[in-house]
């Protein structure tokens, strides 16, 4: 045979033997397994697929966290830290924002955070079912250990916000203090501890903490004092705010008494309900038509929200209650803010300072 057949014979018979051995001569079974498992079933399909698992699993999270906190409420407490820098500039001349974006985070937080406790404690008493509006943990979209650790959470964040507040304003720490921790105890209790929501409470509470108190708050960490005046103005906001709540309780007044809590809407029936949430949707207006005829017309702004009243009233009249308390919340957001343009635009000296 010639040597160059030969060469080409041996040649093969080594490529042969690399493969079947593998290249150290040994386990060349199982190299050519793991070679065929690498072809049938590539790495990076797989990696990715469960990276995108993880990504949507984490979103999904994200989404059930964010909607617990019920954003949509949010205006009551962000309109009145609004209207409260406001008037601080009215008074000062100038609002620093750093104080602004802290206080507003700060009550937003709290907010927030008794959001969270008001749906543990009703979940936990049996009140929130199927048809409830806040099914969160009826559903099972977040457990209820991870309720309380989010609330904790951010009623942690709201002390920070409150601390570097501290730091930033003039105000003494005993005023900051005494309004901050009041806010805080009030969103809590809403609920939680004596549960004042449960024993017809609850609108006090609703209607001077996310009213006076917060226009308050915010008004006196950028003026450096506590001050009658922000009281004043909080009234017509106030008012529209408590709107929100009692629309709510008039909704759930059938599964609040199967629960065996009071409030108010239940103690004075649906008639009632129908004439105090008629006061607290359109005295606020009136309050307005004053000041804009008194004072400054820049105050007939927050008017222009009117025609979004009515269809209100005509649907709470026909007890048709269904989204009504967001509908209310998107009123008082509008309304505030026309508000405190109306507060910003006023020519000096023409707003009555009490």
């Amino acid at each position: 045979m010639p040597c160059s057949e030969m060469a080409k014979e041996q040649k093969q018979s080594r490529a042969e033997t690399f493969v079947l051995t593998g290249s150290n001569g040994h386990n060349g079974q199982q190299w050519q397994t793991g070679m065929n498992n690498l072809v049938s079933h590539p790495p990076g399909p797989n990696h990715m697929s469960r990276m995108a698992r993880v990504a949507s699993d984490v979103r999904q999270k994200c989404a059930a966290y964010v909607l617990a906190l019920r954003p949509w409420s949010f205006s009551a407490s962000l309109t009145p830290v609004a209207l409260g820098s406001a008037l601080a500039y009215k008074l000062e001349g100038s609002v620093d924002l750093v104080i602004l974006m802290v206080c507003a985070v700060a009550v937003l937080v709290v907010h927030g955070a008794g959001n969270l406790v008001n749906t543990y404690y009703d979940f936990s008493k049996g009140i929130d079912h199927k048809k409830s509006d806040d099914r969160t943990l009826v559903d099972e979209i977040l457990a209820p250990q991870d309720v309380v650790m989010f609330g904790a959470l951010l009623y942690s964040l709201g002390c920070l916000c409150a601390t570097l507040l501290y730091f930033l304003s003039t105000l003494r720490l005993e005023h900051l203090a005494l309004i901050y921790f009041g806010g805080l105890s009030s969103s809590f209790l809403y609920t939680g501890g004596i549960g004042l929501k449960y024993v017809a409470l609850g609108d006090v509470v609703i209607l001077i903490t996310f009213g006076p108190l917060a226009v308050m708050f915010a008004h006196a960490v950028q003026v450096g004092y506590l001050s009658v005046l922000p009281l004043v103005y909080a009234v017509p906001l106030a008012l529209n705010t408590e709107a929100i709540l009692h629309s709510n309780n008039t909704r759930d007044m059938d599964s609040d008494k199967q629960a065996g809590i009071v409030t108010l809407a239940i103690l004075i029936g649906p008639t009632l309900s129908y004439v105090l949430y008629n006061l607290l949707l359109f005295v606020p207006y009136v309050l307005f038509c004053i000041l804009a005829t008194r004072y400054t017309i820049s105050m007939a702004l927050p008017l222009l929200t009117l025609p979004m009243a009515f269809p209100l009233e005509k649907q709470f009249r026909s007890r048709c209650y269904a989204k009504i308390p967001q509908k209310t919340a998107k009123l008082n957001l509008l309304m505030g803010l026309f508000y405190v343009f109306g507060i910003i635009l006023a020519p000096p000296g023409s707003l009555p300072l009490l």
